[in-house]
């Protein structure tokens, strides 16, 4: 018996045991959102600390990213806190254009945010965000549309122009309405055209891909974009598909880039 519970033990990594699990009612969402909350070790009431917000991919929810690397681990080294909201499975982390539906970014900035603001020691002017797949679209399209609140997010295998998703006859459609090429809001919601939104500003993001993966050009073709832009941007392209064990490895890169930009932040107040 010892022998199995340690297998199974080992086969979960510790990190899913996160120190809040909160649940937070959504006028916007009409139901409730799961969130896990991991803080530093050496979290103390006398600080203030920076923040990634982590986004799932589509299926997924709030609790997936805790499966795939040791956030624990990741908030201890780098001191942030980390949170995981759930995106409800095919959210996009947009508002449906269908006022009926969910109603997602104004959840995000109205409700959630200053829901974890309010619960921990948030240091405003350190906050990042990221994501994979649905969840790299997302990072990309809250970041863009509200630069004011990150200072930088990221995006590993993003879904960054939808006219690629092989969910855009799917649940796209059910926020953007049916696919086709004369439906423009697949082109206004694509994070690939925002880009412009932050020219200028002096803002760095990075954002990866697989090789492999189906959406590597939409990675390429956003590359191509920020150099056009001007924009500050670390693109990495290595082997690799779509899938959650490339993320595991490619997420790393991003808590990296995170903690020189907070540690310079830092230096330069």
């Amino acid at each position: 018996m010892k022998p199995l519970f340690l297998l199974l033990f080992l086969c979960f990594p510790i990190s899913i045991f996160a120190q809040d699990k909160l649940v937070l009612d959504s006028k916007y969402l009409r139901t409730q959102d799961s969130i896990l909350v991991y803080k530093p070790e050496n979290y103390k009431k006398d600080r203030s600390y920076p923040v990634v917000y982590l986004l799932h991919g589509h299926s997924a929810n709030y609790k997936s990213w805790s499966k795939l690397v040791d956030l624990q681990a990741l908030s201890n080294k780098y001191s942030f806190i980390i949170v995981c909201p759930d995106g409800l499975k095919k959210s996009w982390y947009m508002n449906s254009l269908n006022k009926d539906s969910l109603q997602y970014e104004s959840f995000f900035i109205a409700e959630f945010l200053p829901y974890i603001q309010k619960r921990y020691l948030i240091d405003p002017q350190r906050q990042f965000i990221t994501g994979a797949s649905m969840g790299g679209h997302g990072a990309m399209w809250l970041f863009l549309r509200h630069p004011q609140i990150f200072m930088s997010a990221g995006s590993t295998s993003g879904v960054l122009n939808l006219r690629y998703s092989g969910f855009k006859k799917t649940t796209l459609a059910a926020i953007l309405g049916q696919y086709s090429d004369d439906n423009k809001a697949f082109d206004s919601c694509s994070v690939v055209n925002l880009l412009p939104k932050i020219a200028g500003l002096g803002k760095q993001i990075i954002f990866d891909s697989g090789t492999e993966d189906y959406l590597y050009i939409t990675s390429r073709k956003f590359r191509e974009k920020c150099d056009e832009l001007k924009i500050k941007a670390t693109y990495l392209a290595q082997p690799g598909a779509h899938t959650g064990s490339y993320w595991s490895h490619s997420i790393l890169a991003h808590f990296e880039f995170f903690n020189r930009l907070a540690v310079t932040g830092l230096t330069k107040r």
